[in-house]
């Protein structure tokens, strides 16, 4: 990611924070808008050309999406006046942005372990990541097969996230599109994920003990995902961010052999 991107990354969630009013219904304009500048080179050329004014490109923003509502537009219009590194990552960028939407229009949802859910879901089903991920399905299908999966069972949040996405996949894979929008949910929210893999599921106590030691450890409320992995004897594995700590005993007898070996 450019430092172009990432000033214009901040500036735009920025914008989306200082909205007056942030619900559903500008999470999904968002999204919307996302698809019609994937649509058009043309039009995302235009805004993410940094030789243009930005006033201009604000116009353009108000000319296109000028129907949609007040904090939509504020965004769009934040995003457009920004200098981006490509427009691809324009379209991110305002992707970013409908994500986080979602995430303070819901706020005493957990859309973080929906969203974890949905993932563990789809790596259990390979037809479905497979249908889901293929190039050749029509968008507007993908989303509606995730509407009708998901209802139900999940939040509005969740399933207007996870459909909106599986229909711009942008040749990303679902699993991975899916993993980076609960990291974002967990960031608006002002926490850091942990995924955590064990032998056998967690009891509520461990699960609460293990979020208050990593919380203190990396001084930010963590969110943490239990991944049931028969092949891990003993202990725990977890990922955090780039860290990962292996407290399992297949690791521990792993170090004993290298130094019996070394």
């Amino acid at each position: 990611m450019g430092s172009a991107t990432t000033q214009a990354l901040a500036a735009t969630t920025s914008a989306l924070e200082a909205a007056p009013s942030v619900d559903l219904d500008v999470a999904r304009e968002l999204f919307a808008a996302v698809r019609v500048l994937a649509g058009s080179s043309q039009l995302s050329g235009a805004l993410s050309d940094a030789s243009a004014p930005a006033a201009a490109r604000q116009q353009v923003v108000a000319k296109v999406f000028g129907g949609s509502s007040a904090g939509a537009v504020a965004v769009l219009q934040a995003a457009a006046a920004e200098r981006w590194s490509s427009s691809g990552d324009l379209l991110s960028g305002i992707e970013e942005a409908a994500i986080r939407a979602a995430a303070i229009a819901d706020p005493k949802v957990d859309i973080e372990a929906e969203l974890f859910g949905v993932v563990r879901t789809i790596a259990a089903n390979p037809e479905l990541e497979l249908a889901l991920g293929s190039r050749l399905g029509d968008a507007s299908a993908k989303g509606a097969l995730i509407e009708k999966l998901l209802g139900g069972r999940a939040s509005a949040a969740t399933v207007l996230i996870t459909s909106s996405l599986v229909q711009l996949p942008r040749e990303r894979r679902v699993r991975s599109m899916l993993s980076r929008a609960l990291r974002l949910v967990a960031d608006q929210r002002g926490r850091t994920v942990a995924t955590v893999y064990a032998a056998s599921a967690l009891s509520a106590e461990q699960t609460a003990r293990l979020q208050r030691t990593l919380a203190g450890r990396y001084g930010t409320e963590v969110s943490v995902n239990v991944v049931v992995e028969p092949s891990v004897v003993g202990g725990v594995r977890i990922e955090i961010g780039d860290d990962v700590i292996d407290a399992t005993v297949s690791s521990r007898l792993g170090d004993l052999r290298q130094r019996l070996a070394g």
